[in-house]
């Protein structure tokens, strides 16, 4: 059953222990001269590749994660660098000579990131192969989300950064309102008929059901009921033909055009892709309830604290 984000996994409560004890350890002694501030504070934060020291409260901070960047927006905290290659226009500001382009969103720039010297880098899936080079210059968290679980580890996630940025306050409270739009979702989906989720790409399809990337969201988190036998877990969905949609008569379709997230030109649009009888012949299409979802928001930025209502709002407005 999925748990709400106000449930902790023992993994969570560990973590969280383990945080509290390290928060006020200290990188070397103070001098009896010095004043008690020079002495640098940090936590020791558990993330997917081990536990690393981290400073509290860091100022020049770089994320390759952009679901990371919203949250950090989202308690009012700067970063120093990112990958500014492919920003969606809500992040336009970050594309500028005042921040350090990091690289792209897969593969660091390391000799700019070094040449940054920042207090904390942060990363998640797309650059965990990069921990090691990265570690050598700056602590180093990989937050990566586990998306066969998104909600818990998104939880966990954010509980993190506000340990770190001691915003723990601000990030329960987020949380909590989440929480409270999730249950209100739930009880919208209750009765509002089959769903498929469709990813299309260079014009083929993707379908992603439970326990999946964006499958997870809607099905296992909102509540909503899984049209057809998908069987794909993970990052990558099932390729899927007309047909198959067409023999799983969803309700509702859920889609995401990969092309536009990345800014793709050339390709046929998710309209393009799914304008032919045997999708119009679905109950979705059939009663207009296809649903085109913003593309970077789904693809690029994922979980956040303030992306993630957003997201919410997209299915629960489909629902009504």
């Amino acid at each position: 059953m999925t748990r709400t984000l106000l449930q902790r996994s023992t993994a969570a409560l560990t973590a969280v222990s383990a945080l509290a004890l390290a928060g006020c350890s200290t990188s070397g002694a103070a001098s009896a001269d010095a004043p008690e501030s020079s002495a640098a504070e940090t936590v020791a934060v558990e993330h997917a590749q081990g536990t690393t020291d981290v400073p509290v409260a860091p100022e020049n901070v770089i994320t390759f994660d952009l679901g990371v960047l919203d949250s950090l927006e989202a308690i009012d905290e700067d970063v120093q660098g990112l990958p500014q290659a492919n920003l969606p226009e809500r992040f336009s500001q970050y594309a500028t000579d005042e921040y350090v382009n990091a690289g792209s969103l897969k593969e660091p720039d390391l000799e700019a990131v070094a040449e940054a010297d920042p207090d904390l880098i942060i990363i998640t899936g797309r650059t965990a192969d990069f921990y090691d080079e990265l570690s050598e210059i700056a602590p180093t968290v990989d937050l990566s989300i586990d998306e066969a679980d998104a909600l818990t580890s998104f939880t966990e996630q954010s509980e993190t950064l506000g340990k770190i940025f001691g915003k723990e306050a601000e990030v329960e409270e987020k949380l909590t309102a989440i929480d409270e739009r999730i249950a209100e979702t739930k009880e919208q989906a209750a009765g509002a008929g089959s769903a498929m989720f469709l990813l299309t790409n260079a014009g083929e399809v993707n379908a992603y059901g439970p326990n999946s990337r964006f499958g997870n969201i809607v099905f296992d988190v909102l509540g909503v009921e899984a049209a057809g036998d998908v069987r794909a877990e993970g990052t990558h969905g099932e390729a899927v033909s007309f047909e198959a949609i067409a023999d799983a008569a969803p309700d509702r379709l859920y889609v995401l055009d990969r092309d536009t997230a990345v800014g793709q030109s050339g390709g046929e649009a998710a309209q393009q892709v799914l304008d032919n009888e045997l999708v119009g012949g679905t109950p979705a299409a059939q009663q207009d309830r296809i649903t085109y979802l913003d593309s970077s928001s789904w693809y690029l930025v994922g979980f956040g604290l303030n992306n993630f209502p957003s997201m919410i709002t997209e299915i629960q407005d489909s629902l009504s």
